[in-house]
């Protein structure tokens, strides 16, 4: 694996689920794998699960970690080609990168949507300069439009759980905030779950419709109650809109996930990336209760990581 950044760049979705089902039953099976190599974790945004599972992952292998809080650590950063830098910013993102170019062996980043500007979000403004100037692998640890890491998390958390013969239902479904929020978590699930073997459906309002760019085909219903139908997984997740881009129209229905609602599915497992907005996107009933299977995904976070990781560092030495 030469980068990660979507699904496009795993050679085999299956293959690396099973890798990282076995690193979960021996963590520390290839800690000599990373010995001598160092990995750049540079945060652009804040972060939990995605920081400390990528450090324990890389710590697994026997890599160098760096951890750069970008945003608050670093000088401010200026991301225009041919800027007359006069103002606050301080430092390219071209010199930064080649800087860590000489510091690190795999370059980790984390950059959200601005929420501005859908031309440079859908273009991956910032993602889009560390692939060009990084002469090293670059891993996404969340982009603009894309969250690889915890979707191959969820991948293994769906893998784990389903022991029945036949294609599980899979519904990923909207649910309301107080801010909005990018698509990069619904994007990435939507691209994922096309490649793996399950029934996938999307359920959102009326203008909260995802970038056809990563739902494609996939069934998208407007009735949450019509989705949950006969599900045996429900991935339960906020974004804005996309047509009018990072808007809030208005939603009229209670899209909160409850047990009430569930209780149209086969007893589906509900699941979530984190943080979550208890008695907002989810009820505390659904959150605690007997069918979240919420931080059973965190857990996996690690081993996504670790099983990307160590993908990465068998490209980095057979060059």
């Amino acid at each position: 694996m030469k980068k990660f950044t979507a699904v496009s760049d795993v050679e085999n979705l299956q293959e690396i689920i099973k890798k990282a089902l076995l690193i979960k039953e021996d963590p520390l099976s290839e800690t000599e794998k990373g010995k001598g190599k160092t990995i750049g974790l540079v945060f652009l945004n804040s972060s939990l699960r995605t920081r400390l599972s990528s450090q324990i992952a890389a710590q697994n292998l026997g890599l160098n970690v760096l951890t750069l809080n970008a945003a608050q650590e670093a000088w401010n950063l200026e991301f225009a080609d041919g800027a007359v830098m006069n103002g606050e910013t301080v430092e390219h993102i071209k010199d930064a990168i080649e800087v860590l170019n000489q510091y690190c062996d795999i370059i980790a980043v984390r950059c959200f949507a601005g929420m501005k500007s859908k031309e440079d979000d859908v273009n991956e403004s910032i993602l889009s300069q560390f692939e060009q100037h990084a002469k090293v692998p670059v891993i996404s640890l969340e982009s603009a439009t894309r969250h690889p890491l915890q979707s191959l998390a969820d991948c293994i958390t769906i893998t784990e759980n389903w022991k029945k013969e036949g294609k599980p239902k899979v519904v990923l479904t909207w649910a309301p905030h107080i801010k909005p929020i990018a698509q990069a978590v619904g994007n990435s699930f939507a691209e994922w779950m096309q490649e793996m073997d399950v029934d996938f459906v999307i359920a959102n309002p009326e203008g909260y419709d995802l970038d056809k760019n990563f739902t494609k085909e996939v069934p998208v219903i407007h009735n949450q109650e019509e989705a949950l139908k006969d599900a045996d997984f429900v991935y339960v997740k906020n974004w804005s809109s996309f047509d009018d881009y990072a808007a809030m129209p208005e939603v009229k229905e209670n899209w909160m996930l409850t047990n009430e609602k569930l209780k149209a599915t086969h007893e589906a497992k509900v699941m979530h990336c984190l943080p979550v907005r208890r008695n907002v996107e989810l009820s505390d009933e659904v959150m605690d209760g007997e069918h979240s299977i919420i931080y059973q995904q965190a857990k996996n976070r690690i081993f996504s990581a670790q099983a990307v990781f160590s993908e990465i560092l068998d490209g980095i030495n057979t060059n």
